[in-house]
């Protein structure tokens, strides 16, 4: 019987590849401190020194989804005072 393929998501394969390109890992280091192929971390850290997302197609970094999720608390409030300002 065959294994089931694992998957990871977006945000780990990121991190992944930071580990190598960012942080200065071999690809040996970084896939044995992950617990990953180093074949398959090869493929993504190819893939982004490429220039090819290694997420998900529209996937987005933790810091940007922070950052909007900010800005919408901040629309929000303000919204708030506006419809309290209308309601007296």
């Amino acid at each position: 019987m065959g294994q089931k393929a694992q998957s990871y998501t977006a945000e780990f394969r990121a991190e992944a590849v930071k580990l190598v390109l960012a942080q200065g890992f071999s690809l040996r280091e970084a896939s044995r401190r992950i617990s990953v192929p180093k074949s398959t971390l090869a493929g993504w850290v190819e893939n982004a020194r490429g220039g090819k997302p290694v997420g998900a197609p529209g996937s987005r970094t933790v810091a940007e989804l922070e950052g909007e999720n900010k800005q919408l608390r901040k629309e929000l409030a303000q919204m708030r005072l506006v419809l309290a300002k209308c309601q007296k």
